[in-house]
């Protein structure tokens, strides 16, 4: 029987660990592509933006995924940080594009991250499938430019429009030490909807995107609609304690800055995953109260 090969990039990352613990229990073999000095046969060291990469390095696998870039949840956005913010997502985007094109016909299935922060931040009502426009902000922005970097490559690509982690290092994180201290309760009026996920549903849809060979933009989001209090209040319902501060944005945005506030916190975008679910896509977890309770 062949062997059955991915490559990851940003192997280290919450995302990134899950997906090859998935992978290895099914037999595949995985290719971590690390910066540090490789410390056994299943790493290959890379310094993307620094040099090349190898094209042999990525020739015979099934797919290569893409999951390189800084951590959006560390507050607040300086310019510095953004500067990182970029870097983390193109450089290694690029890098990987490059190889990708010089196998040419031979490349192996793409599968490279984006955010559901492509859509408009703000636009309370509307709902987006993935043919969706793309806003006007900087996470917006930035999500533009990662994704044109992906399609770069000529390769055949999946856009992974993945919304925030509903995990205890994901976006639970900051809201479990607060919920714990009940000190928790709206953000602003709170009635804003998030897009979410839960991190099972995250990884099966990824093995299910590349198991159907599904190209394009492609939205990792929860199938039901829900706001910042439906998740806050959840959390709090399940570690029995109380919601009630409301904390309102504009001191938010004081101490963890305007950028990062209105991307993450003050988003009202509601997300739907028509891609996944056309393709015969179930859920595990299907309402936030789901991922929430699977979670903690």
């Amino acid at each position: 029987m062949p062997e059955r090969r991915v490559v990851v990039s940003g192997a280290s990352g919450l995302i990134g660990r899950a997906l090859i613990d998935s992978l290895t229990a099914d037999g595949y073999t995985v290719t971590r592509l690390v910066r540090h000095p490789a410390q056994g046969p299943d790493e290959v060291t890379w310094a993307p933006g620094e040099k090349p990469l190898d094209p042999a390095v990525l020739a015979g696998a099934e797919a290569v995924v893409n999951f390189n870039g800084a951590t959006i949840g560390r507050f607040p956005w300086t310019a510095g940080y953004k500067k990182q913010l970029v870097w983390s997502r193109l450089h290694p985007t690029r890098t990987l594009a490059r190889a990708l094109r010089e196998l040419g016909d031979d490349a192996p299935f793409f599968i490279s991250s984006s955010a559901t922060g492509y859509y408009p931040p703000d636009a309370r009502g509307r709902t987006f499938d993935e043919s969706g426009p793309q806003g006007r902000a900087f996470l917006c922005d930035l999500c533009g430019e990662w994704e044109a970097a992906a399609v770069a490559s000529s390769a055949r690509t999946a856009l992974l429009r993945t919304a925030p982690i509903v995990h205890r290092d994901g976006v639970l994180k900051p809201l479990l030490l607060l919920t714990k201290a009940g000190l928790s309760g709206p953000l602003g009026r709170g009635t804003q909807v998030w897009p979410w996920i839960s991190l099972d549903d995250e990884i099966r849809a990824i093995r299910h995107v590349m198991d159907r060979g599904i190209t394009g933009p492609v939205n990792l989001t929860g199938p039901e609609r829900a706001t910042a209090n439906d998740l806050g209040f959840a959390l709090a319902r399940r570690l029995n304690r109380p919601y009630l501060l409301r904390a309102p944005l504009w001191a938010i945005r004081l101490v963890l800055g305007k950028d990062a506030v209105d991307a993450l916190l003050a988003n009202d975008t509601h997300v739907v995953p028509a891609a996944l679910l056309e393709s015969g896509f179930t859920f595990r977890h299907p309402t936030v109260e789901d991922a929430v309770a699977a979670a903690v």
